[in-house]
Formats: C-alpha cells, structure tokens, sequence
C-alpha cells in the first residue's frame, strides 16, 4: 500500500512539483534564534485569507449597488445561514489583520530586520500595511448605512486637501459633489477588483523574498546550526494561527456588528465617526484646524510612510540585540503613545449619537411598523411588569400566565379591558391583580397585545425603551388628533412618518418649545417635556418609516 500511494506521489511530483514544492517549503533552513516571535508574519497571511474566504461567500448574496446593497446586508444578516458570523469575521478581520501586520511590522523594526540585504522585504511590508488599510477604507462604504456614509465622506474630504493632486483624488473617487453611485461603484471595484490580485502578488513577493534572503538570526547567531521549518516553528505558527482564529471567531459570535440605517445624505446632523484605525485623522482635523489642516492630515502621514521606507537606508549598522536598540525602542514607543492619544482624544471627543440613529436594522425592526397605541402599550407592558407571569414569544418558557402570542385572535377588545380592570370576572381564580392605569391607558395596553402573533412576538423585547417611551408621551398627549403616524391618526398637522428626512433633531426639540417661531401661524402648543421626555419623543418620531408601507 506505502509503494502504491509512492508511486502515485511521485507520478503527481513528475507532472505538477506540487509534493517536492511542499517538502522544500517545510524544510526550509531557518535560524537556530527563530521562535514564537516570529509566528506573526504567518498569522497575518492566514488572516488575509480569512478575509478572501469571508468576503467571497458575502459576494454571493450581495447586491453591489447602494440601495441594494443595503437591503442585500440585511438579507444576508437576517435570512442567510451563517450570514451574521460571515459578517462579524469579516469585520473583525479587518480590525485584527490591521493590528497582527503592525504588531509584525514593529517586531521587524525592534528587532532591526530590516537591514541590508532585506530593505526590500521591509519595503513591500510597508507596501502591504498600506493595502490593508485601503481595504478598510474601501470596505467601510460598502454597508451603506449612515455610518459608513458620513464616515466615508470625511475621509474623502481629507483626500481632497492633498496639496496640488486633492481635485483629482476626488475626481478619481468620484466624490466632488455627493457620495453617490460612481463613488460606491469605485469603491466597491478598488476593494474586490483591484485590491485581491494586487495583495496577493505583493504577498508573493514578500514571501519569495523572505525565502530569498532567510529569516534574520538573533546577533550572534550566525554560525550556530540551522534547525527545519518543519516541525518546531510549523507547530508554533499552527498553535498562533489557532488563538489568533479562536480570538476573531468569539469577537464574530460575542460582538453583534450593527447596521444603522440606510445612507441618508440628508441627515446633516450625523456624527461622522471612521473605523478606529482612522480615528487618528479624524483628530488630526480638529488639532490642525483651518489652512493648517493638510499638516495634520497629509504631510504628517505621508512623512511617517516616508520615513518607514527609509528605515533601512538610514539605519545601515550592523545588526545587534535587541536590548540595544533603545532608540527603535524608543521611536516605537512615541510613535504609539501619539497614535494612542490622538485616538483616545478622537473617543472622547465624539458626542453620542441619538438615540435614532445608533438603531441596529440587522435585527428585528417591526415595532417600527406598529401603530403609535399599539408602541405605547409596550410602554404599559413594561411599566406593569406583565412579563414576570407571561410571555411574548412562540414556544417561551412556561409562566404563571399563560403565553399571550395571539391574544388578538383569542379575545376582543372588550373583553380585554375588563381583563385589566377585573380579572376575576373574566378569568375566575386568576391569581392576577388589577391593571392601574387609565382608561386610555388600558386601551394601549390591549392594542399592544392584539397586535401581538408568531410572527413578531419578540416586539415586547426588541421595541427601545426610547421608541415605546415617546410613543406613550405621543399618545398622552394626544398628537394623533392632528397628525399621523403609519396610517393612523389626523390630517390637520402634517404627517410624521419620514421627518426624519425633512427636519433636523434640533429643529424638532425646537418646534415643541417654540411652535410659532418655527411655525407662524401654527396652533400647535407649547410643550413643556423634561429633558429625557423630549428626547424619547424627538428620537420616536425620528425612527418612523419614511412609507407608511414599510410597516
């Protein structure tokens, strides 16, 4: 049997040099010095492979137009099995393989690896670095939410202050008016089309020449004995692999990646907020403020990228331990300590976002779509605490109460208002007590429990406290006699749904202190809301479908 599948390997080695090739890679000569601080390099190889793999079974059911892209992600987050962890690998990913190619890159540079004769190794790992942070630029529009909208347009407006060539950056990406269809569609074919063939020739590159000149031995290594590739650092890079991918798999399980809402290039009063790995730019706008602001954001980057490629050329002496160069030591530090405190200041300095605009869309949106009683009721579910003896979801574990999915269907209206108000009389032996609340409170109630079925069961969970809250105070305050809301209510007051697009939040907020003002002529009151009232109210009415159909 063992001369047999011999001789199929060599008949296989004749024709392809696919096993010797594999056998020369695996014993491969490396340093007697090699060890675990040298498993980065494969590790960041492995990760960009994640992100191949990743980004491809995303591919096949993604729509690359900006609408449809949208609605494809949340297809694919809501719908497609495994599509949410697909996601979370992918984005997280992009974050780790960031941090492994720096962390590779600082390795090199401490340990002074980069000297003659690998100057060109460090320079395409520099090259490298570089991609991967175009693939996250790139990638960052291709949700089509608002956060990646405004995120991509201040980074587009930090291209275009580059000195003499800004004009035709921003032509080259398509963004001298709106972020639009020709920016998305360039975007989209820099990340998928250009930047893949283009990692993996450098990735090519970079490896023959690592092979080329060896690895770097420790300074006094030299003439020590060379030990195999193969089978010591093959299971130390393995073992790295293994807690590097247990590490992005629990970040893909554990941390829900959100999808805010769809790209609105009206709403003017988003926060921009770019990746963490940009947050630094971010800051530099604000540090080097007015005709200073291309210092900060193209001749002090483009300095650093300069002064990594020129590392080897101005560092020329002879290789020495590591716990002698203080100063590469010294320079990483400082440059770590900048880049930390600029994106710390970019952290701290960013205002929320409303609380509208931090909704996750990649999960259950129907309380969006229920009518202002019904969300109120929501609010009096909670505020009675009807969930301690019964559930809202199909199959839920038993509780005292019995499962009120499809109450709706099992009583009317009056019969379950004289539930809340004698529970006896309806339901003899009933160990519950007496709704407190009004009557039209009770009305809420009840219309929150009819709308209740199989289907979106899990509102009572997923409905904001935000969302519930303000649609009580909406109702309180009787706002449905003149205005309405997903089909629902009067036409003497403009209808609410899409406000969000006409107005801004700060608009709004003063539109109810203020009507006349904003208004003249208008017979809306003047609304006294404490702080939190108005904003569960403001961010309520801002997260109404802009189509009364999309309920």
């Amino acid at each position: 049997m063992k001369e047999k599948l011999q001789q199929f390997i060599d008949a296989v080695d004749d024709r392809t040099g696919i096993p010797s090739g594999i056998n020369h890679f695996l014993m491969e000569e490396i340093p007697d010095s090699s060890g675990w601080h040298q498993v980065l390099g494969s590790v960041a190889m492995f990760m960009i492979l994640v992100q191949f793999f990743t980004g491809i079974m995303l591919a096949f059911n993604y729509a690359p137009t900006p609408g449809d892209a949208y609605d494809s992600l949340r297809y694919i987050l809501t719908e497609v099995t495994a599509g949410r962890i697909m996601r979370g690998l992918h984005h997280w990913g992009a974050s780790m393989i960031i941090v492994i190619v720096v962390l590779h890159m600082v390795q090199v540079f401490v340990w002074g690896a980069y000297k003659k004769p690998r100057e060109a190794t460090w320079i395409v790992g520099v090259i490298l670095l570089l991609l991967t942070l175009a693939y996250g630029l790139t990638g960052y529009l291709l949700a089509w939410d608002n956060r990646a909208y405004w995120g991509t347009v201040v980074a587009t407006q930090i291209g275009a202050t580059v000195p003499l060539a800004g004009t035709y950056v921003s032509r080259l990406l398509a963004s001298t008016g709106d972020i639009g269809v020709v920016t998305f569609a360039r975007f989209y074919g820099l990340h998928v089309l250009l930047l893949p063939p283009l990692t993996m020739m450098l990735i090519g590159l970079h490896v023959f020449l690592v092979r080329r000149h060896g690895v770097a031995p420790a300074p006094g290594d030299e003439l020590k004995p060379k030990k195999k590739f193969y089978p010591e650092q093959v299971f130390k890079d393995t073992v790295a692999i293994f807690i590097a991918f247990a590490i992005l798999f629990t970040l893909a399980i554990a941390v829900r990646v959100p999808l805010e809402r769809m790209a609105d290039p009206t709403d003017t009063s988003y926060i921009p907020r770019p990746e963490w790995y940009f947050l630094f730019l971010f800051q530099m706008l604000k540090v080097f403020d007015g005709p200073l602001e291309v210092v900060g954001t193209v001749i002090l980057p483009t300095l650093a990228i300069l002064a990594l490629i020129s590392a080897p050329f101005v560092d020329r002496g002879k290789m020495v331990k590591v716990r002698q160069r203080g100063l590469a030591m010294g320079i990483v530090a400082l440059a770590g300590i900048g880049w930390g405190g600029m994106t710390y200041a970019a952290l701290k300095s960013t205002p929320p976002q409303s609380a509208a605009a931090q909704i996750d869309f990649s999960g259950p949106v129907q309380w969006m779509g229920l009518k202002p009683a019904e969300l109120s009721g929501v609010h009096y579910y909670r505020q009675e605490n009807c969930g301690a003896c019964h559930n809202v979801t199909p199959g839920g574990e038993a509780k005292a109460g019995p499962n009120l999915v499809n109450t709706g269907r099992r009583h009317d209206q009056a019969w379950m208002l004289l539930h809340f108000k004698e529970p006896q009389a309806t339901s003899p032996g009933s160990a519950m007590t007496p709704v407190n609340l009004t009557g039209a409170q009770m009305n809420d109630l009840a219309s929150a429990m009819a709308a209740l079925t199989p289907d979106n069961g899990d509102l009572i969970t997923n409905t904001p406290a935000f969302a519930a809250d303000g649609a009580a105070l909406y109702q309180k305050n009787f706002c449905s006699a003149c205005h309405m809301v997903n089909g629902v209510g009067g036409k003497m007051g403009p209808a609410l749904n899409g406000l969000a697009a006409r107005r801004t939040e700060a608009w709004t907020k003063e539109h109810f202190v203020n009507p006349q003002k904003m208004s003249p002529g208008t017979p809306m009151q003047v609304y006294k809301f404490s702080q939190k009232e108005m904003d569960d109210m403001v961010s309520y009415l801002f997260t109404l479908p802009d189509k009364v159909s999309a309920q």
